[in-house]
């Protein structure tokens, strides 16, 4: 009775923690299928090396963006702004439950902490488009290119005893590169990659690693899925032992 009564809240978390990557894994899905979506009802062509991601948020049509002027038309922007805010409520959800792969201390907290502004940030952009509430969308632009990666990087520093902790070199190298790309896309220093896809290197590193540890958190669930019934089995014949 008492290893089952203690077992319950740590069964209780992992099971927690496989909605939260389920939760991260379709955020993945649901964000890229949505852009691939909208993109493909423009008239004019949609380029991920010349257009900015919020380009398929604009609420209007015309030239957009004095510093790079383009033309600017995205019929189905509603999708793509509520794809937006989705990512902000699914990154979140995946950073509150899956609080037992983190491992303790300040860093972990602080990493999760960034990682919920992060999201907060996503739910901005989604409401408030470039083109109607600019200053807001800057603002949250700035929070998840800069705050999200911040986290990253603390991801790539949580102990080596938890699961995510294992998976540090992901963190760190997804959060160096995303880093990089982020301080390209703001000095407006273009390797030969395009501005809209240092945007994109620099948005969506945190949802690449969420995505890598999501698949391990499953894979984890799986392993121990597969043990229990030995463990059920030894139990029962130790308990056979003792009664005979």
């Amino acid at each position: 009775m008492n290893s089952q009564s203690v077992s319950r809240p740590g069964t209780r978390r992992q099971k927690a923690a496989v909605i939260g990557a389920a939760a991260w894994i379709v955020n993945a899905v649901q964000f890229l299928a949505v852009q691939l979506i909208v993109a493909s009802h423009w008239r004019t062509p949609y380029g991920w090396r010349g257009n900015n991601i919020s380009d398929l948020g604009n609420v209007h049509c015309g030239m957009w963006d004095d510093s790079r002027p383009r033309y600017v038309c995205s019929p189905l922007h509603g999708l793509m702004n509520a794809s937006f805010a989705a990512q902000g409520v699914l990154l979140l959800a995946g950073t509150l439950l899956t609080a037992v792969h983190w491992g303790r201390g300040r860093v972990s907290w602080s990493a999760r902490i960034l990682f919920a502004v992060s999201s907060g940030a996503w739910i901005l952009v989604g409401l408030a488009p470039a083109d109607v509430h600019e200053d807001l969308h800057v603002l949250g632009a700035l929070l998840i290119m800069g705050v999200g990666n911040i986290g990253l990087l603390l991801a790539g520093c949580t102990p080596r005893g938890s699961l995510f902790g294992r998976l540090r070199a992901a963190a760190f190298g997804i959060g160096a590169l995303a880093v990089a790309a982020a301080g390209m896309f703001f000095t407006r220093h273009d390797p030969g990659l395009g501005l809209g896809s240092l945007e994109r290197v620099a948005a969506f590193g945190p949802q690449l690693w969420t995505l890598v540890v999501a698949l391990a958190v499953l894979r984890a669930h799986a392993s121990r899925r597969r043990r229990r019934p030995n463990r059920v089995g030894q139990e029962m014949a130790g308990e056979h032992v003792m009664t005979s």
